[in-house]
């Protein structure tokens, strides 16, 4: 970008800003090494998952994330020649293209992500990548409410049924206790 006016810089971090308030994770890479071309190719692949791969200075970007909590855990990644990987779609989709991209090129790395303000690395991205997504995970919780609320009612209905059959028994058992002292008697 070199000496660019004040103006524009201000704008394209307003652009960053608009970007980062639409995504869920930020990936930051390293680019170094990397054709025209091959950035086409991998921007073109994250567009399908709803994902924006950009280069931007690193200055600009603190600049963006300044005033965002959310994403200031990519701060640490901030060195050196960076691109950013924002995903607004499916996580794991565009993790999954930017593995496969680099695998195929051999010459990105992988610094770093962002997410709700934590650092992430590699795995650590993998992982909330595979988890299923909120609404699933909403509901497997209800449902495990559901099932404890329902166990609890059955067992505290049975307490009195339970109640009921002992007093229900106690005179039966009485009159079996009284009829066997009277054999026992007449024995």
């Amino acid at each position: 970008m070199g000496k660019q006016p004040v103006a524009k810089k201000a704008e394209v971090v307003d652009e960053v800003r608009s970007l980062l308030q639409a995504s869920q994770m930020v990936l930051v890479i390293d680019y170094k090494g990397l054709t025209v071309s091959e950035m086409n190719q991998l921007r073109a692949e994250l567009r399908k998952s709803d994902s924006v791969c950009m280069v931007v200075k690193n200055t600009l970007m603190r600049r963006a994330i300044a005033d965002q909590k959310a994403w200031a855990g990519i701060q640490p990644f901030l060195a050196g020649p960076s691109a950013f990987i924002l995903i607004r779609g499916d996580i794991s989709a565009a993790l999954k293209t930017y593995q496969d991209f680099a695998k195929q090129t051999k010459k990105t790395e992988f610094r770093g992500a962002g997410i709700e303000g934590l650092s992430l690395t590699l795995d650590q991205a993998k992982a909330i990548a595979d988890l299923p997504p909120k609404e699933v995970l909403m509901a497997q919780v209800a449902g495990g409410l559901n099932s404890v609320a329902t166990k609890l009612a059955v067992g505290l209905n049975a307490v009195p049924t339970q109640v009921a059959r002992g007093i229900h028994e106690i005179p039966a058992s009485l009159g079996r206790a009284i009829q066997a002292i009277a054999d026992k008697e007449a024995a």
